[in-house]
């Protein structure tokens, strides 16, 4: 396949593609990465950045960390992917294994998904059908504090802060959730009970 040109990757991608956050029409242009290595990303252009949003959280260990690759390389050579929806494998077994040597006892359950907005949809599922297998339906409302952020999808939108997150202009159409003040005291300093009250 013969390669694009700077020119037809970037009229391409202002006609056709949408980024995160963006309007149609693109006001802006979109800088082209070429490739990455460690924190850096190398634009077409031979600019070099530091990403340091790490991909949105999602390269923690850095671009083309070379035991990731090997271990993409190998999982690739047997199978890519599969639904796991009543199938298993020995990646998933072992990854479920490790995380809950992290654990304390008791959570002992792993549930996987593909990003941190799908992992706060589940999680709002579990809550709520908690609540039915208890015969409360009435229970449908969740708590999430002031100033926080957890996702672009629906429900994820409806636990982040109403007045100053992103999301505020679905309010209207959001489930309408319970919103408390973020406590007083820094992280790892013991808390008040003013904070809990």
């Amino acid at each position: 396949m013969k390669a694009l040109t700077a020119s037809q990757i970037s009229d391409i991608d202002q006609q056709h593609i949408w980024h995160p956050y963006a309007a149609m029409p693109h006001s802006v242009t979109n800088l082209e990465v070429a490739c990455a290595e460690g924190v850096n990303l190398r634009l077409r252009d031979g600019r070099k950045l530091v990403d340091g949003m790490s991909s949105w959280w999602c390269a923690i260990h850095g671009y083309n960390n070379p035991t990731l690759n090997n271990a993409v390389e190998t999982q690739l050579g047997k199978m890519a992917h599969v639904m796991f929806g009543g199938l298993t494998h020995e990646p998933a077994a072992r990854l479920a294994q490790q995380l809950i040597e992290l654990t304390p006892e008791g959570l002992d359950r792993v549930f996987f998904c593909d990003s941190g907005s799908v992992g706060i949809e589940v999680a709002i599922k579990m809550a709520l059908q908690y609540w039915q297998s208890q015969g409360r339906p009435e229970k449908h409302r969740l708590m999430a504090l002031k100033g926080g952020y957890h996702g672009d999808t629906f429900g994820a939108m409806s636990v982040c802060d109403p007045i100053t997150g992103m999301h505020h202009l679905f309010a209207r159409v959001l489930p309408e959730q319970v919103f408390a003040e973020i406590p007083g005291c820094r992280f790892g300093a013991p808390c008040s009970t003013r904070d809990i009250q």
